[in-house]
């Protein structure tokens, strides 16, 4: 469910009580599976309240999920935090967006064409 019309994130809810201790990650259980549309990808990615107050997001943000699986989805949540996260059955614990995706593939090329600014300055070569 999203909790606001025209929010982007549905709302994953956990189908498990569990505690989550600081370093620890764990594969939380929604009880969802779904469907997602053909030329769309679902991404699983944290609560920004979680992140802030208590230092628990979702470990491979944004977890992916592609068009053909089928499983139940799970959260990968880990505790960046210094003390223990509970987490009760039907508490929020990260939203998935549905997202178009680009059927564009890679190929091996000798040279990259040239860019207009970065070029390859790489992280942070734009400043501040």
């Amino acid at each position: 469910m999203r909790a606001h019309p025209g929010d982007a994130g549905l709302d994953l809810a956990s189908a498990e009580a569990v505690t989550v201790h600081p370093g620890m990650r764990v594969a939380v259980a929604t009880g969802w599976a779904v469907a997602v549309p053909e030329g769309t990808a679902g991404l699983v990615v944290p609560r920004s309240g979680n992140a802030l107050r208590h230092g628990v997001t979702v470990a491979n943000a944004p977890g992916l999920i592609d068009a053909g699986y089928r499983g139940e989805l799970k959260v990968i949540l880990v505790n960046l935090g210094d003390e223990a996260f509970d987490i009760g059955v039907g508490d929020r614990i990260a939203q998935l967006v549905i997202t178009p995706v680009s059927a564009g593939g890679a190929m091996e090329v000798a040279d990259l064409p040239a860019s207009d600014g970065r070029g390859v300055g790489g992280f942070g070569s734009t400043g501040r």
